[in-house]
């Protein structure tokens, strides 16, 4: 049996039924992907990144450099930084 009308032609058939395949592959692994983070516990912590700093001792003029940069990046007595 047939399809009445533009619907017989079977280039629209497979439209459709490719339509049909990616919407639900679409939604399958979209909701997998939903459950999956679900889940994962949320307080997992990042992977740490080692920093050269962490091993190199600085320099007393280092140290006062990065003590005055830090010092204007503080919150002055506004709420603001200095």
């Amino acid at each position: 049996m047939s399809l009445p009308g533009p619907f017989s032609d079977p280039r629209v058939i497979t439209l459709f039924g490719l339509l049909a395949a990616s919407t639900v592959t679409w939604l399958t692994l979209s909701l997998r992907a939903r459950a999956r983070t679900r889940r994962e516990p949320a307080g997992t912590p990042l992977e740490r990144v080692w920093h050269p700093q962490e091993s190199v001792p600085l320099t007393p003029a280092e140290e006062h450099a990065f003590g005055q940069v830090a010092s204007r990046l503080s919150l002055g007595p506004a709420g603001r930084l200095r």
